[in-house]
């Protein structure tokens, strides 16, 4: 039997994962939005308003795998924009917490949806592609963290609340301690604002 051409699967799928990240820088620069926000200060926004803590600038470096002074710049222009407020730590005056402001949660809102051509993309998936996709890509973002390739995210997978294959056999076999709740592949999370690290740590 002749072989197909081109290249071993696991190649054709990291071709395809980087066509659809292009796909996403590309309607990311087109929805820059009335603030013309960079990709980054897309991010910003978006990670603020997806943890409604105070968070400090280093926290933002690591999370998003930046450097101290490109972040200290996006940061300064999102203030200067008056979409995030900078406030001092009581407890400690040299420390910075990022808040975001009304305007600056309005803007992360009108981010976080889903552009028209991604919804219509997403609409050719079936429930077990979506699922299967979901599961894969939960995986390989696990393998990376763990070889400490990219920063660790919030997602069932490093999640202490998260007990894989408690119900064996059914088409929700995972569970959730934090609602008490089974599901399936479809419904893995890979950000979760209620995410408890494995170690115990916290979030």
């Amino acid at each position: 039997m002749t072989d197909v051409p081109g290249m071993p699967p696991h190649e054709q799928l990291m071709v395809g994962l980087a066509r659809l990240g292009q796909a996403l820088r590309i309607s990311s620069y087109r929805n820059a939005g009335p603030y013309r926000l960079s990709p980054l200060q897309a991010d910003i926004l978006t990670l603020l308003a997806g943890d409604p803590r105070p968070r400090r600038p280093g926290e933002l470096t690591h999370t998003l795998a930046s450097t101290a002074p490109t972040i200290s710049d996006a940061v300064k222009t999102l203030t200067t924009k008056e979409l995030v407020e900078r406030q001092r730590d009581p407890a400690d005056a040299r420390a910075v917490f990022l808040t975001l402001t009304d305007a600056g949660r309005a803007e992360a809102e009108r981010l976080v949806r889903l552009p028209d051509e991604f919804a219509t993309a997403m609409d050719t998936l079936t429930p077990d592609d979506l699922a299967a996709m979901l599961r894969g890509a939960s995986s390989m973002i696990r393998s990376l963290q763990d070889h400490k390739a990219i920063p660790v995210s919030r997602m069932c997978l490093t999640c202490d609340h998260f007990r894989p294959q408690a119900h064996p056999g059914t088409d929700r076999p995972h569970h959730c301690a934090f609602v008490d709740n089974a599901f399936g592949d479809g419904e893995l999370r890979l950000d979760c604002p209620d995410h408890a690290d494995a170690t115990g740590s916290g979030h």
